[in-house]
């Protein structure tokens, strides 16, 4: 007996949303340096030094983008997520330059220093078990959360915010054959 697999359909990104998003960005992230790898093979690789963003990740690019572009009315409300550590401390961040309240969920077993990091950003944490974590982003709503719901990945302005990383790297090496690129969310 064969099994079906689904799959959501490829989202795509205006590139408009994506420019717009990298004029923003830099109100709360930096544009981060591409450095070659002292590696002696076939090719040549450099690295996107996103560690080096004011939370350490590259999701202070989406998380601002997408908390920037919330209406005045939903922002004033407030803002939520659901992680287990970087999306949360950007949407923190975004929301703490946003001068708004955040709240997080956090999966009860998320690590203790991203639960600090999160909180020292001024965020509200909230923490449920995994299943409720992941049916508070598939339903985008809990009841112990208030304000906005900012989804960590399926959204189409993180995204275009994350995305400035690949506008960065396009403009600094023009010539790149590839693009290798970890990704996860929540």
């Amino acid at each position: 007996m064969a099994t079906q697999t689904t799959s959501k359909p490829e989202r795509n990104i205006p590139p408009g949303l994506i420019s717009e998003a990298l004029e923003h960005v830099y109100e709360a992230a930096i544009r981060t340096p591409l450095v070659r790898l002292n590696y002696e093979g076939p090719a040549e690789i450099y690295l996107k030094l996103e560690n080096l963003q004011p939370i350490g990740s590259f999701k202070i690019r989406g998380a601002y983008n997408a908390v920037r572009k919330l209406p005045e009315e939903q922002r004033r409300r407030g803002v939520w997520t659901v992680s287990a550590g970087n999306a949360g401390q950007g949407v923190a961040l975004a929301a703490r330059k946003a001068g708004v309240p955040c709240q997080v969920l956090v999966i009860d077993t998320a690590p203790a220093a991203k639960l600090d990091a999160m909180s020292r950003l001024g965020a509200e944490l909230v923490k449920a078990p995994f299943d409720q974590c992941w049916r508070a982003m598939e339903e985008r709503a809990h009841p112990a959360m208030r304000g906005t719901f900012v989804h960590p990945f399926e959204d189409d302005e993180f995204i275009a915010g994350n995305a400035s990383m690949g506008i960065e790297i396009l403009q600094d090496l023009p010539e790149v054959n590839a693009i290798v690129a970890a990704f996860g969310g929540g």
